[in-house]
């Protein structure tokens, strides 16, 4: 069978589905991590946003395995949730191997936050008036973390209008 993509029905997220937290059960083959900190602001996201992604699963008969979204499916069974929103993969990639190879795109295609980047937006949130203490609790970050961000773009900042000896050429 293959899949229409352009059939918005057939699209798992179309479907999402509240299910008991027993019934969903990590897999055993994810080789993804995710550090304490992460893990905390995950926590926090859940707790301030609510889920804003559902647990991707696999289900046969009335058992739901995790494909991806294993770190929330911990953080909402710690929250003592009762229910847990998931979407269910095709029903027809239902082999092992297919599950496997979908929890390993899920975590490939997830990509890294940007130096640069990062440190743009954390220096964007002090001009707001965010101070270091807060940008950490909302952003996961450790005190030295967001003073590392700050000085990667503020430093250029603050030299920007200053001429350099170009002696070393």
């Amino acid at each position: 069978m293959e899949f229409d993509i352009n059939d918005h029905t057939k699209h798992p997220v179309s479907n999402v589905i509240w299910v008991e937290s027993g019934k969903v059960h990590a897999n055993d083959y994810n080789p993804n991590t995710v550090a304490r900190p992460e893990m905390e602001l995950l926590k926090i996201s859940i707790e301030s946003d609510g889920f804003t992604q559902p647990i991707v699963v696999w289900t046969h008969d009335d058992y739901y395995e995790v494909v991806d979204g294993f770190h929330r499916h911990l953080v909402g069974k710690e929250l003592n949730m009762t229910h847990l929103p998931v979407v269910v993969i095709n029903t027809d990639r239902s082999d092992i191997n297919d599950r496997v190879a979908s929890t390993i795109r899920h975590n490939r295609a997830r990509g890294k936050h940007q130096v640069g980047k990062m440190s743009d937006i954390v220096i964007a949130l002090s001009k707001r008036n965010w101070n270091d203490k807060k940008i950490g609790k909302e952003l996961g970050m450790e005190p030295d973390e967001v003073l590392r961000l700050k000085q990667v773009g503020g430093l250029a900042e603050l030299f920007a209008d200053k001429e350099f000896s170009e002696a070393w050429e």
